[in-house]
């Protein structure tokens, strides 16, 4: 199976670019799923078939839906949330702010992964058409948040507390999980695993960001590169979109033509070396069959849009005792070629004439680099809080 999930800033056209990816693996023959997980869903618009919350067959091995969240939750969570409620208003709460607040933190995100671990063996590919980049990075973060909540929540064993049942109920009217609400919550355990060993496979699921040369959807782009390398997940493409045509020659779209290649340029230094994959912008509205059809075309040209574009991590974040380090490959390059310059929470690392900005994820800005070093062709940097000379 086949994972492939698109995001990027509102606006950029990863619908369109995600429903495309769908039309052309689903006319090679790859039993397809398209899954909106924005709440403002567009997918129906896009294909211009009326879409909810069951899979709806839209063009031959093409199926879309556009989950509805509450529905979903109502489904998988019901139990779950009946036990919460419950202890809540037994410590004083209002019952109706106790049945709100025992909606737990990030279920909207989860019904939407949940999906992936139940058409796994039902179809070939997954495709997500995610929420713009802020949603993508809280869905994509959940499952490991939830499953520390949830230790938190249901912290009373099993058998712990079907023993002190009665005495809990007798003394202090206590309500405690009873054995339907340990199924639940032991089943939600088990899919949380299923769902982060799946997005962390890189030869199953990768991300592909769809950006615009613009510089502040660059931006965006590359903050959320970064945390999916803090997160351990992995991006395979850049879809660079709406790039303004070589044969529009009128001189009212100069100016826009230059500054599309200045960011284009930024964003070959920024993602290298992921491959980008150029998307002109079209003559028409990519709405219905035939456009995205062709704009299918102009994205993978001959290619399989299921084959993984690039293998391993660009960039990786993770923490070593007290300090966090980056790792970025660079081969064929010595260490004298190489400099840093760090500016909020941005990094510039130039080797040479070449220059690539890294923007930092929140856990790194404010911190100093303490030392760089470079080893079997990997730039290793180290942050840590304080002063640049009390760890060197």
């Amino acid at each position: 199976m086949r994972v492939i999930l698109f995001t990027g800033k509102g606006g950029v056209g990863k619908t369109s670019v995600a429903a495309a990816t769908a039309l052309r693996s689903a006319e090679l023959g790859y039993k397809t799923i398209i899954l909106s997980t924005d709440a403002a869903h567009s997918l129906s618009d896009s294909f211009e078939v009326p879409l909810g919350n069951e899979p709806r067959l839209i063009a031959p091995n093409l199926w879309g839906q556009e989950p509805e969240l509450l529905q979903t939750m109502e489904t998988q969570w019901k139990t779950i949330q009946r036990y919460i409620s419950a202890l809540l208003a037994w410590r004083g709460m209002d019952e109706v702010a106790a049945q709100e607040m025992a909606v737990l933190p990030g279920m909207e995100e989860l019904a939407n992964l949940l999906y992936l671990v139940h058409y796994e063996g039902q179809y070939d590919v997954i495709i997500m058409d995610c929420a713009p980049t802020g949603e993508t990075l809280r869905l994509l973060s959940f499952p490991e948040m939830l499953h520390w909540w949830m230790t938190r929540m249901f912290p009373i064993g099993r058998k712990v507390a079907i023993m002190a049942h009665p005495l809990a109920r007798v003394l202090m009217n206590m309500p405690l999980s009873d054995s339907e609400v340990f199924d639940s919550v032991e089943e939600l355990y088990l899919e949380l695993d299923r769902i982060h060993v799946l997005l962390t496979d890189a030869e199953k699921t990768s991300v592909r960001l769809v950006v615009n040369p613009e510089k502040m959807v660059i931006k965006e782009a590359q903050r959320t590169f970064t945390y999916l390398n803090l997160y351990g997940y992995f991006t395979d493409l850049v879809i660079c979109n709406r790039l303004i045509p070589d044969r529009v020659e009128e001189q009212y779209f100069q100016a826009w033509k230059d500054s599309q290649k200045k960011y284009h340029q930024l964003i070959e230094e920024g993602f290298a070396p992921l491959p980008i994959s150029d998307v002109p912008l079209m003559e028409q509205e990519i709405v219905g069959i035939p456009m995205l059809r062709a704009m299918a075309e102009a994205l993978y040209s001959e290619n399989d849009p299921t084959e993984i574009f690039y293998r391993g991590r660009v960039q990786d974040v993770h923490k070593e005792n007290k300090h966090y380090v980056l790792t970025l490959p660079l081969p064929f390059t010595g260490k004298e070629r190489i400099s840093l310059m760090q500016s909020g929470d941005e990094l510039t690392i130039q080797v040479a004439n070449f220059r690539r900005n890294v923007i930092l994820p929140h856990p790194l800005i404010g911190l100093v680099v303490t030392e760089a070093r470079l080893k079997d062709g990997k730039l290793k940097i180290k942050f840590r809080e304080g002063r640049t000379d009390e760890s060197k």
